[in-house]
């Protein structure tokens, strides 16, 4: 007489249990998908972002500067860094720490230079390098939204967002630059300009903690932000005593700094931010 085996035949498993076993790698998979590829905006995210920032600017001024290579050959150098990290970012299959803050890193670099060389080689101006340089933040974002729907970081799953991600990024980067100097050179010196943008995020963060505006709107205006503050920052410990900074070694703080970033990587805690379908 035959009978059905079962699991304790040790050759079937009851179709309750194949069922079971097959929802859950299909939850896990779906979660997996869900993860966005860039990190969960936290505050060690903008820890590590103010850090980038700052390095950004001491580490393109020892390109162009210490290393008297100039401003156009120090775009070329940091752009061609930035293409090929951006590649390798949008060819990842998941979120990577160091990968991910290399890319930012490129792109606080590669502003820098094109910020400086737009305002100082092709003699646009601080001014009229920051409006520039705004109207290309906005017209990226729109672009973005237009095609995509959001603009939101996350969204920031596919290769066409992530396109954008990175391109509205590198123009934030490099209007940060450039308004930086603007604040710092207009007479609040690299101390004054640095206090201006940390009572601005604080202003942000109080919007955040207290008002229903719009959490996008605030993300970016705060990412824009953080940047001239590194600007300013890495100015304020670069420059001369004369001029108002602390006269440190360009490759000495960018040292410094690298390391801080690093360690900051390894220790602080980060994670995928998620997809909102992961949230359904």
């Amino acid at each position: 007489m035959s009978r059905r085996r079962n699991v304790d035949d040790g050759f079937s498993f009851p179709s309750t249990s194949t069922s079971k076993v097959r929802s859950e790698m299909t939850k896990t998979a779906m979660a997996r998908d869900a993860l966005s590829k860039v990190p969960a905006v936290t505050l060690t995210f903008w820890i590590i972002k103010i850090a980038a920032t700052t390095l950004g600017e001491t580490g393109g001024d020892t390109v162009t500067m210490t290393m008297n290579l100039g401003y156009l050959v120090g775009t070329a150098i940091f752009a061609t860094l930035l293409v090929i990290l951006v590649a390798g970012q949008i060819a990842a299959k998941r979120f990577h720490p160091l990968l991910y803050w290399a890319t930012i890193i490129a792109s606080t670099t590669a502003g820098t230079t094109m910020a400086d060389f737009a305002d100082r080689s092709l003699g646009i101006g601080y001014p009229g390098g920051s409006i520039v340089l705004a109207l290309c933040v906005i017209a990226s974002l729109a672009a973005w939204y237009w095609t995509l729907g959001s603009v939101s970081v996350d969204t920031v799953r596919s290769p066409k967002a992530e396109l954008f991600y990175w391109i509205t990024i590198t123009f934030s980067q490099t209007l940060g630059t450039a308004l930086g100097d603007w604040i710092a050179d207009a007479g609040p010196g690299y101390g004054g300009g640095a206090l201006i943008f940390g009572i601005a995020l604080l202003l942000l963060f109080m919007l955040y903690l207290w008002t229903t505006v719009s959490r996008v709107v605030l993300f970016w205006a705060a990412f824009i932000l953080t940047r001239p503050l590194g600007a300013t920052l890495g100015d304020l410990f670069d420059k001369p005593v004369a001029q108002g900074g602390f006269a440190m070694s360009r490759p000495l703080a960018s040292a410094v700094l690298a390391a801080v970033i690093l360690l900051c990587i390894l220790l602080l805690p980060q994670r995928a931010g998620e997809h909102p379908r992961a949230k359904a």
